[in-house]
C-alpha cells in the first residue's frame, strides 16, 4: 500500500516537473530556431514517440471517430504548440506556465456554452477569482506594451483550446481508450507538422552547436513534454484517480516559474501573489460536488 502512494506521488512529482520545464524548453528551442520550428518539431517528435502506440489505435477507434480525433490533436496539442512558441518570443516562460493553469477555467467556460453543462456558484466564483489573477498579472507595471499583452493573449487562446478540447473527448470520445486518443492524434498531428517544418527551411539549414543545442531542447520537449507526460498522466489517472492526478495544475506554474527565477527572468512578488490568485480560482473550479459531469484536464493531451 506504502509503496504504490510512494509510487503516485513520484508520477505526480514527475509531471509537474516534466510539463513545468516545457515552458522553458520552448525558449532555449528558440535561441536558434523560430517558433514554427520549434512546435513543428515538437510535434514531429512526438508522433514519431507515439507511433507504436497509434499503430495499435488506429485498429480500435472507428473511421467515423478519426475527424474527432484530428480536431482533439488540433485543439489540444497542434494550434497551442505553435501559440506558445510565438507567445514567448515576447514574455517569459515563466508567465507562460502562470497563464497555462487557465486551462480547468476555460474547460469550465467552454462546458457553459458550447456543451450546455451546469455549474455550481462556487465555480463561476472560482472563474471570476481565476480572471481577476490574470488581469492583475497583464496589468502589472513593466508589462504595460501593447505587444506583450497581445502575445500572452496568445497564452490564452491556447488553454481556451486546450478547454475545449478536455469537453470535446468528454462528450464525443469518452468510449475509446485515452492512450489510443492521444497517440493517434499525435501522428494525425504529425503529418501537417512535418509539412510546415519542411517549408520552414528547417532541413536546409546549416548546422552548428548552437543549433543542435535547440534542436535537442525541442525534441525533449517533443518526448517529454508532450509524449511521455501524456502516457505518464494516463498512467497516474488509471492509479489514483482523476482527483488526485488534476492537482498537478497548482505544481506546474511554480516549477515554470523556478525555471525562470534560475535563468534569471524577472519573477516578483506581484507574480507570485497573481499566481496564487489564480490557483485559487482553479481550486474553486475543480471542486467536485455530487452534480459534476466531468471531470477537468490539466493540459494539452
Amino acid at each position: 500500500m506504502k509503496q504504490g502512494i510512494f509510487i503516485n506521488w513520484l508520477l505526480f512529482i514527475l509531471l509537474a516537473c516534466i510539463w513545468g520545464s516545457s515552458f522553458i524548453l520552448m525558449k532555449e528551442g528558440m535561441v536558434s530556431l523560430s517558433p514554427i520550428e520549434v512546435a513543428s518539431l515538437r510535434i514531429v517528435t512526438a508522433g514519431l514517440v507515439l507511433l507504436p502506440l497509434a499503430i495499435k489505435g488506429f485498429r480500435k477507434i472507428s473511421g467515423k471517430n478519426f475527424g474527432l480525433v484530428f480536431l482533439s490533436g488540433l485543439l489540444g496539442s497542434l494550434l497551442p504548440a505553435y501559440l506558445f512558441c510565438f507567445a514567448e518570443t515576447r514574455v517569459d516562460s515563466a508567465l507562460a506556465g502562470t497563464l497555462n493553469s487557465l486551462t480547468p477555467v476555460f474547460a469550465i467556460l467552454s462546458g457553459i456554452y458550447f456543451f450546455k453543462q451546469k455549474v455550481s456558484k462556487w465555480k463561476v466564483v472560482g472563474v471570476i477569482i481565476a480572471f481577476v489573477g490574470s488581469v492583475l498579472l497583464l496589468g502589472k507595471p513593466g508589462f504595460g506594451e501593447t505587444s506583450q499583452i497581445v502575445f500572452a493573449l496568445l497564452i490564452v487562446l491556447a488553454t481556451m483550446m486546450y478547454g475545449v478540447n478536455v469537453n470535446l473527448v468528454h462528450r464525443y470520445l469518452h468510449h475509446c481508450n485515452a492512450i489510443d486518443i492521444v497517440s493517434v492524434a499525435m501522428v494525425l498531428c504529425a503529418l501537417p507538422a512535418f509539412f510546415v517544418l519542411g517549408s520552414s527551411g528547417f532541413f536546409e539549414r546549416n548546422f552548428d552547436p548552437s543549433l543542435f543545442y535547440s534542436i535537442s531542447a525541442a525534441v525533449v520537449l517533443g518526448t517529454l513534454g508532450t509524449a511521455l507526460a501524456s502516457i505518464l498522466f494516463y498512467i497516474l489517472i488509471k492509479r489514483s484517480g482523476i482527483v488526485f492526478s488534476s492537482m498537478v495544475t497548482y505544481l506546474i506554474p511554480f516549477v515554470a516559474n523556478g525555471w525562470g527565477l534560475w535563468l534569471g527572468e524577472q519573477v516578483g512578488w506581484l507574480d507570485i501573489i497573481c499566481l496564487i490568485v489564480i490557483l485559487a480560482g482553479v481550486y474553486l473550479v475543480n471542486r467536485r460536488e455530487p452534480e459534476d459531469i466531468v471531470s477537468l484536464g490539466v493540459r494539452e493531451i
